[in-house]
């Protein structure tokens, strides 16, 4: 099939999401308009500011557009991405999609003073694990996971990858790293339809 990923533009780090894209061969193509998700098989919500964000989606009128395709299509939120994904978000009256069962504390591995960078061991399909890079920065923690959400990895116990149907959310940055290994396993899923 052929996948087209849409990535919105709007604010943050879409543009090192797309070079990404483009490694692992696929056609990827800025969101900056409701109108820009026609044709877009899937949709990556990159990190950044989440309110301000959300703020440039209310200001486009693109919060019904959103909804509606990440109803049907699949959807990977980065760091500001999973917070607008979530459910809830326990240190913010911000109201977030609601889209994917989690509960987000924001900021909550601190300043971006104390970014890191470590290696995590990642369940890309089946219970094999593999070891890739991920950047945190300001990153968002996990305080819950629904039932139905999936963990694909952990650091120091804590859930910093899920999935839930063809949803992602990741708290970190895996689009600043070289390894696209996250995005080639959101591609398939894309090309399953979201049933692998």
């Amino acid at each position: 099939m052929s996948v087209v990923v849409g990535v919105l533009a709007l604010q943050g780090g879409f543009s090192t999401h797309i070079a990404l894209l483009k490694k692992v061969g696929v056609t990827a193509k800025e969101v900056r308009k409701p109108k820009d998700l026609e044709g877009c098989t899937a949709l990556i919500i990159p990190g950044g500011e989440s309110t301000a964000i959300l703020k440039q989606v209310r200001f486009i009128e693109m919060h019904d557009a959103l909804n509606l395709f990440a109803a049907q299509k699949p959807v990977m939120g980065t760091c500001a991405g999973l917070i607008l994904m979530s459910r809830h978000i326990v240190n913010d009256t911000m109201v977030p999609f609601g889209w994917l069962d989690v509960d987000i504390k924001r900021n909550a591995f601190g300043r971006q003073a104390d970014s890191f960078h470590t290696l995590l061991e990642v369940k890309l399909g089946g219970s094999k694990l593999q070891k890739i890079p991920a950047l945190f920065i300001r990153a968002p923690t996990i305080e819950r996971v629904g039932q139905d959400v999936e963990i694909l990895a952990q650091y120091q116990n804590q859930p910093v990858f899920v999935r839930q149907g063809k949803l992602l959310g990741l708290t970190f940055h895996p689009e600043l790293t070289q390894d696209a290994s996250l995005h080639q396993f959101f591609i398939d899923i894309v090309k399953n339809r979201g049933l692998s």
